[in-house]
């Protein structure tokens, strides 16, 4: 964790000399803002009788880019079989994903959200929208995309990162 102690004064990768509050102005609001998303994501976990690991399975699920299996899943969440297991059984009864079994080898399943809970949650995150919205209202395009390729690179080499002790199982995106 990056304190008002840490030391960041050394040349940036492109020569450029960094402050010492340049590190710490990010991780103060990389912090707050983690904060924020937890503790909605706590209350729409709360208000649907869910845990915080089963809405980051959801969000796993929406943002997919191919069909979710639970092997993918247990992988992005670093969890084991049997957790992925009670989480996605939790999600099914709570009306918020469906197993299928669409391929032609009958052993894959796949997880879909079912649209009226996807829609139950874009209804509670919907003030999440629109700070957003809001927020990016005060920027350039320019700017924007500047944002975005600096979040974007963020999350990759997070996601690239062993977690602690040198273990690859912490939950990845």
């Amino acid at each position: 964790m990056v304190t008002k102690d840490d030391r960041a004064d050394e040349d940036t990768p492109g020569g450029r000399r960094r402050s010492p509050a340049d590190l710490l102005a990010f991780a103060v609001q990389l912090r707050r803002m983690n904060g924020e998303i937890n503790r909605l994501v706590h209350t729409f976990a709360s208000e649907q009788g869910l845990h915080a690991t089963d809405v980051q399975a959801l969000a796993a699920i929406l943002d997919s880019s191919e069909p979710m299996t639970p092997t993918r899943l247990r992988e992005h969440l670093g969890l084991t079989s049997g957790a992925v297991t009670a989480c996605v059984d939790r999600l099914v009864r709570a009306g918020h994903v469906r197993r299928s079994r669409e391929s032609a080898d009958r052993r894959v399943v796949h997880l879909h959200y079912v649209p009226e809970a996807k829609a139950a949650a874009r209804t509670f995150f919907r003030p999440l929208a629109l700070a957003t919205d809001a927020a990016r209202a005060g920027f350039t395009a320019e700017e924007l995309e500047a944002v975005l390729r600096f979040l974007t690179v963020l999350n990759e080499r997070l996601g690239a990162q062993e977690a602690p002790g040198g273990h690859r199982d912490a939950p990845r995106r």
